[in-house]
């Protein structure tokens, strides 16, 4: 059988695909299951889900970008996005969860804006919000930056060394060692965006590269399921993160492959979760997963349902916010 080139624009082509199934991995990760089930290792990869979002992030910031080079409108843009939707979900969140006699107002009101307890002492409840606005509020300055000198495109590799030193030298990991699960996904989003030029100009990929994509993607995914099953809780989660970044990237060019030759109705299907993920990763593990759980339905079942549950409630408040705040 002859090889295909890579079509880099293939990512973007794919893209509603691609947050459908990161979200679906996602949950995956979420549902409890004990470390002696052999899905152990290859269930909590689904964590890669995070990267692969940012990853395409990245690529859609620079298509954005490039049509529209304006600092004001980017953040316009990503504000009225996340911001509105997140402000539902967080007041909800925690105000239900807060001691109105003995409570600091002031903190309650920082969680419920920015996620203060992530930046202070590595809540997790919705870190990705957070982290992600953080990301966005650098990404402008990073663009202009590689934009006008295209050399700075290798700052990524300084950011693997910077989580490299969070972990080990031992006054910056006392800093900000807490928050490693930020720092060690900051490179793969600005990754995405060096690689948004490769999507947007349709680069291509000798067919022979097809056989680098695929060793890349078998000694990266099984180095990782390995660890998880085997040392999982033994080593600084960091330097797996790092293996996801060539994981994550390996993962979307073979995904694109298969989504060409899927049915209709799964690309409706993955379409439809993609354009839902942010409500769905609000909502289902503390509105819907928390309350399944006791029922110990088991692995398979539980996730079926909490996305089933998920579904109409992501649809309902992204609906709303839409009406609400047309963006």
């Amino acid at each position: 059988m002859k090889l295909r080139e890579i079509e880099w624009a293939d990512v973007s082509r794919y893209r509603g695909e691609l947050m459908g199934a990161a979200i679906l991995f996602i949950i995956l990760f979420h549902i409890p299951l004990p470390r002696s089930d052999m899905f152990f290792g290859l269930r909590r990869c689904g964590n890669i889900g995070v990267d692969m979002f940012l990853f395409l992030s990245g690529i859609g910031l620079w298509y954005s970008w490039v049509k529209n080079p304006s600092m004001s409108h980017f953040y316009k843009r990503r504000l009225l996005r996340i911001f509105p939707t997140w402000l539902v979900i967080s007041s909800i969140y925690y105000l239900q969860r807060f001691d109105f006699e003995t409570g600091d107002y002031l903190d309650l009101l920082l969680d419920i804006t920015v996620n203060w307890g992530f930046w202070l002492n590595d809540e997790l409840a919705f870190w990705y919000v957070p982290a992600i606005m953080m990301l966005y509020l650098w990404a402008p300055l990073y663009m202009k930056l590689v934009s006008r000198y295209p050399s700075y495109r290798w700052l990524p590799v300084l950011m693997v060394c910077w989580c490299v030193v969070v972990q080990w030298v031992v006054p910056v990991h006392q800093a900000v060692g807490h928050i490693e699960i930020f720092w060690s996904r900051v490179p793969i989003f600005f990754i995405g965006i060096n690689c948004g030029e490769l999507v947007r100009s349709d680069c291509r990929m000798e067919p022979a590269s097809r056989w680098l994509v695929l060793i890349a993607f078998l000694m990266t995914a099984s180095a990782c399921i390995w660890l998880e099953q085997m040392r999982h809780g033994r080593f600084p989660l960091f330097a797996e993160r790092m293996v996801y970044i060539p994981l994550t990237i390996t993962l979307i060019l073979l995904l694109v492959d298969l989504f060409r030759s899927m049915p209709r109705w799964g690309h409706r299907l993955l379409i439809f979760l993609g354009g839902l993920s942010l409500e769905i990763y609000l909502i289902h593990n503390h509105f819907v997963m928390y309350y399944l759980i006791p029922y110990h339905l088991g692995y398979w079942p539980t996730m079926l349902l909490t996305t089933i549950l998920t579904l109409p409630l992501a649809w309902a408040l992204q609906q709303i916010i839409k009406r609400l705040l047309p963006v």
